[in-house]
């Protein structure tokens, strides 16, 4: 069983290479926007705490998103294994996790702030599957339709510029304390996530030690 974490600023990628990996190697992907997303569109309690956080240009507590970890890794579905995309956020969600699972390795998207930027303004994600796809990377074959199954392409709502700069900054101040509490567990890789999108994802595999 594998599994692996995948951190990284706002627009690093870090969706786009989990894709890959779940795809090619029967992993599960779980990440934490996807479900705080869920909620915010189906106006559960939690998606109306998250809507109200997001709008004031805040970051969801560290309690409310480890509860809804909690409760999705004991789903259990993922037989061959995970890759968490986008937690933990920070020490305090490392050391939570990390008193419930192990992991095999770690793999740091690390891109430069301003191309971070404009590729998270540019991303358009499907609201029936969840894919990401980004105008900056080649715009879709039939506008505002994911290519994947057909659903409707739309912006993030957190993809503003003000929340973007909150959560850029807070990716900075926490990485590496975040970086440091992992090492402790598993092997942890920098990867320059700025460089073509088929060369960080084959030197992902390499360092893994995963077929490319």
């Amino acid at each position: 069983m594998r599994k692996y974490l995948l951190v990284g600023v706002p627009g690093s990628g870090k969706s786009t290479h989990t894709a890959m990996l779940t795809r090619d190697f029967d992993l599960v992907r779980i990440g934490a926007g996807d479900i705080l997303r869920w909620h915010v569109g189906h106006h559960t309690k939690i998606g109306a705490r998250v809507r109200e956080t997001m709008a004031a240009g805040r970051l969801v507590d560290d309690s409310l998103v480890e509860g809804i970890m909690r409760e999705r890794l004991e789903q259990h579905d993922w037989n061959h294994g995970f890759v968490l995309d986008g937690f933990p956020r920070n020490r305090r969600q490392a050391e939570f996790f990390l008193e419930r699972y192990d992991v095999d390795a770690v793999i740091c998207l690390d891109v430069p702030d301003a191309q971070a930027r404009d590729r998270a303004l540019s991303r358009r994600m499907c609201g029936d599957c969840g894919l990401d796809d980004n105008l900056i990377e080649g715009r879709p074959r039939r506008e505002g339709v994911c290519a994947s199954c057909g659903g409707r392409l739309e912006a993030r709502e957190d993809d503003t510029p003000e929340a973007l700069t909150v959560r850029i900054n807070d990716h900075r101040g926490s990485i590496g304390a975040l970086l440091d509490r992992l090492r402790h567990k598993a092997p942890v890789f920098v990867v320059d996530a700025s460089r073509d999108l088929d060369i960080v994802q084959e030197e992902i595999r390499m360092l893994l030690g995963l077929p490319s």
